[in-house]
């Protein structure tokens, strides 16, 4: 059953709602407004805003971007062993407090930046074949525990493969160390990476470095938390739902997830099969908006041609459109004062720094994008159940059996992933609903393609609220839809910080282009850091 808000949503390739359903959705609207209050209520009693404190930054290689590293160690004013001893330090600072990396291989980057110095010290090649060949010669990196690195665990953060060791790099490991980049870490997720709060079994909880009773966000939250907390110059992230944005949101830096298609995502967990390998993506997440696009680029390099990114964006030539939220859905939460405030900042600084003129946009079908994504990622029959994830797809765990032993503590698996496991299959499949909404999505897909054609951009919200505290997304669970629906639509987003909030947690903006346009959204990505300020420090600098 569709859900109706308190208007008729008719219109091209809309649904129209019957009086009861119309009803059904006011009521669902007030439940969940009352839920999301109490929760509100509950949770911030029960933390009454406590933090634990990150240690201070006193060595400012951890504060230098992916690009600048790279450069430095190309012209010998610094050592790559210097670098990736700054981020062994920090890691080994940050981690108790914040617990984002599950493992290392500190040794062996130390021996792998030891070979860098060398030749770059030798002479053997030139700074700028170094620069061409290897564009991040020497510079550490990290990824989330689903995306494999070869002789690290691979567990995706099912107690079932807590043993398990990659015996082989990830297709994006694989082109980052082509261009020369040392990986260091693998960096906690939820279990199976389908959820928007990075806890499992295994490795626990990661924290939100700016307000560690607060969450990381999910799938890529280990990730995020790192090199928010400087502990990373750039990492990997992969997202099927929000799992770089919503991450990158909550924790205040950059991402991006591709347009469809683009970066493969071979070596990750759990396997995309079919169109999910097509809605899953994979991209850069870093602090600082310059490594964006040379990250991209590496990423990318067997797909370049499907893009345009040596074609340069002026913001100034560009044409910006907003939305503040998704029109009232019943079961999301209103968009907090703290993100409408930062989307509007974004829109005043873009007009006043180039005369442009961000102007309101209304795309009614975003009103079911939680709906649209859910029949989408329903309609990919080829693909095995969530419950035969969970057992590696070796049969599948009897979920109402699962949860009876959660209430008893004696499940390997977390109430989040039996809750998705019990519900997945309640979506009706091949229904006129069913294809009413696989009709909207298409028709969404042309509605941007005509809208933002070859120039434009939307400043959208990257979720309803900042970071909230860690459990509370089981009372807020579908508000992931401000992220998801760009899955299922195919299109280029980056995430942009724009500061903090009254929370004391980042806040920030989706920047969505048409397909194909990677190189609008990165370059709006680049200005909004140069005017307002892109991530902010969680630790003071001494």
């Amino acid at each position: 059953m569709s859900l109706g808000s308190g208007a008729d949503k008719s219109g091209p390739a809309m649904v129209r709602y019957s009086t009861g359903q119309i009803w059904i959705g006011r009521l669902l609207k007030v439940v969940y407004r009352l839920l999301g209050l109490f929760s509100d209520l509950v949770f911030g009693l029960a933390y009454n805003n406590r933090t634990e404190p990150l240690p201070p930054i006193r060595n400012m290689v951890l504060l230098e971007s992916g690009v600048s590293l790279a450069r430095m160690i190309r012209k010998g004013k610094l050592k790559s062993e210097e670098v990736v001893r700054s981020f062994m330090e920090r890691i080994r600072e940050v981690n108790p407090i914040l617990n984002c990396v599950t493992e290392d291989r500190f040794e062996e980057a130390l021996a792998e930046a030891r070979g860098v110095d060398k030749l770059v010290a030798s002479g053997e090649r030139s700074e700028a074949e170094l620069e061409r060949d290897t564009p991040f010669l020497g510079v550490p990196f990290t990824a989330k525990d689903s995306i494999a690195i070869r002789g690290l665990k691979h567990t995706a953060g099912l107690w079932a493969r807590r043993h398990c060791v990659a015996d082989e790099d990830a297709a994006v490991v694989r082109q980052l160390r082509k261009a020369g980049a040392i990986p260091l870490a693998h960096t906690n997720v939820p279990e199976l990476c389908m959820w928007w709060e990075t806890s499992n079994k295994i490795y626990g909880r990661s924290c939100n470095p700016y307000v560690t009773t607060r969450i990381t966000g999910g799938s890529s939250g280990g990730e995020a938390a790192l090199l928010a907390a400087a502990g990373s110059p750039f990492g990997l992230g992969s997202d099927i739902g929000g799992s770089i944005r919503m991450p990158c949101f909550f924790n205040g830096i950059f991402g991006h997830k591709p347009t469809a298609g683009v970066v493969c995502n071979a070596g990750q967990l759990p396997l995309a099969t079919g169109e999910l390998d097509t809605f899953l993506v994979t991209g850069p997440m870093c602090r600082h908006a310059g490594d964006l696009l040379p990250l991209y680029r590496v990423l990318a390099a067997p797909n370049l041609h499907l893009l345009a990114l040596d074609r340069r964006a002026s913001p100034s030539q560009l044409r910006f459109f907003i939305m503040e939220d998704d029109g009232g859905f019943p079961l999301s939460s209103p968009v907090h004062a703290d993100v409408r405030g930062g989307l509007q900042r974004a829109a005043r600084l873009l007009e006043g720094a180039h005369g442009v003129r961000v102007r309101p946009l209304r795309l009614r079908a975003l009103f079911h994008q939680l709906e649209i994504w859910a029949h989408k990622m329903g309609s990919v029959t080829e693909a095995p159940s969530f419950a035969a994830e969970l057992r590696e797809r070796c049969g599948a765990v009897r979920p109402g059996w699962e949860l009876f032993k959660w209430c008893l503590m004696l499940s390997d698996h977390t109430l989040p992933a039996l809750l998705l496991a019990l519900t997945e299959r309640r979506l009706p499949a091949d229904t006129e609903s069913s294809r009413d909404f696989l009709r909207m999505c298409e028709a969404l897909k042309a509605e941007f393609e005509a809208t933002l054609g070859d120039d434009g951009v939307l400043l959208y919200p990257s979720h309803p609220t900042p970071a909230p505290y860690h459990l509370q997304p089981l009372f807020k669970g579908f508000n992931f839809a401000y992220t998801s629906i760009f899955n299922v639509l195919e299109l280029p987003v980056s995430q942009v910080p724009l500061g903090l909030g009254s929370w004391g947690v980042p806040v920030g903006a989706q920047v969505v282009a048409a397909r194909g346009r990677d190189h609008l959204t990165l370059a709006v990505a680049e200005e909004l850091e140069r005017l307002a300020g892109g991530w902010v420090c969680p630790s003071k600098i001494e």
